[in-house]
């Protein structure tokens, strides 16, 4: 576990130097017990990431928050990931991509959808855009690297994959990911509280639909 300033107003608590599940899980827990652990003074915000908590902070009581916190990060006990919310999402599998995930991993276009809808996927961190979820635990046969050339625009809802992730498309926007299908689901709302369908620590299951 690491801590490093960012700036006068905020610290970053990292555990290791790549993604998997059990850093996750630590920043989860740390999350956790920083939020439930009673009201600390000067504290603004948290925001969890793959392996690491952003801590936002009054940076006139930047020392105590530090101290408070890395209290809480050396008493952690052992964590595995926490299971949050359980989300099904129903899914058309019909992406521009299919084809062609199936011809790079040498399975045909059933194969894949069983595959990728057979996982259930843990919600790592939300980033790129609001309402954009970072899903880990694509199965090992389907991991392919972003694809060459990004798309200039993805359509909102679209399915998508890159590496052990998995993600859904929130807004239009550009994209490198490889389009497996679409799904209606509204993942982000400003009239919704919170706006974000998806959160940290939730996990998410995609079901095949035929529309």
């Amino acid at each position: 576990m690491r801590i490093w300033p960012v700036g006068d107003g905020a610290f970053s608590v990292e555990f290791g130097d790549r993604i998997d599940p059990a850093a996750n899980a630590k920043v989860m827990a740390l999350c956790a017990a920083v939020l439930d652990g009673g009201h600390i003074p000067g504290l603004v915000e948290v925001v969890p990431s793959f392996r690491s908590l952003l801590v936002v902070v009054d940076p006139l009581l930047y020392a105590m928050v530090e101290g408070r916190v890395r209290a809480l990060a050396q008493d952690l006990p052992e964590v595995t990931r926490t299971e949050g919310r359980l989300w099904e999402i129903p899914t058309v599998y019909d992406g521009p991509d299919l084809d062609a995930v199936a011809a790079a991993t040498g399975m045909g276009r059933d194969a894949v959808i069983v595959l990728h809808s057979g996982q259930t996927y843990g919600v790592a961190m939300l980033g790129f855009m609001p309402g954009f979820a970072y899903m880990t635990g694509v199965a090992e046969a389907l991991r392919l690297p972003r694809r060459v050339e990004p798309r200039v625009r993805v359509p909102a809802g679209s399915v998508a994959m890159a590496d052990e992730m998995t993600a859904i498309y929130p807004w239009d926007s550009p994209g490198g990911w490889h389009l497996l299908g679409r799904t209606s689901v509204e993942l982000f709302n400003l009239d919704n509280t919170p706006p974000a369908m998806l959160a940290p620590g939730d996990r998410v299951c995609f079901v095949p639909v035929t529309s």
